[in-house]
C-alpha cells in the first residue's frame, strides 16, 4: 500500500517462504489478489517457468492472505490475474489443469 501520490509504502505481505508478485486490488479496493512463488523454487531476480504457483487474496487493508487456487507454471504459463467490474470474481489464463479446485470468493 501506498498514498495516491507514491509516497509512504507500506509492506503488506510478510511471507518468509514466498515471493510474492503481480498484486492486483479488486474495482471496490478492498482486495489484493496476487501470485505467490516458492522461494526454494525460483529466485527474485527471475520469472522461472514450471513452478509451483499459489493464487492469494487478502484484504487490501492487511490481515492473512489466502490461497484460492494452486497451479503449477510461471513466466509465459500463467497471466496475471484480473478482477470482474463488481469485485466477485477473478480471472486468469493457465495452461495447464487446476490442481486444486478454485475456491470461491467469501467476504
Amino acid at each position: 500500500r501506498m498514498k495516491p501520490d507514491g509516497t509512504k509504502p507500506v509492506q503488506m505481505t510478510t511471507d518468509s517462504l514466498v515471493y510474492n508478485w503481480f498484486p492486483h486490488i479488486s474495482p471496490d479496493g478492498k482486495w489484493v489478489v496476487f501470485l505467490s512463488f516458492l522461494k526454494s523454487e525460483v529466485k527474485a531476480s527471475e520469472h522461472s517457468f514450471y513452478k509451483h504457483v499459489y493464487l492469494r487474496l487478502m484484504p487490501v487493508i492487511g490481515g492473512p492472505a489466502k490461497v484460492i487456487a494452486y497451479l503449477y507454471g510461471g513466466q509465459g504459463t500463467i497471466n496475471v490475474p484480473s478482477w470482474s467490474p463488481d469485485s466477485k470474481s477473478i480471472a486468469f489464463i493457465s495452461n495447464n489443469q487446476l490442481l486444486y479446485p478454485v475456491f470461491p470468493i467469501s467476504k
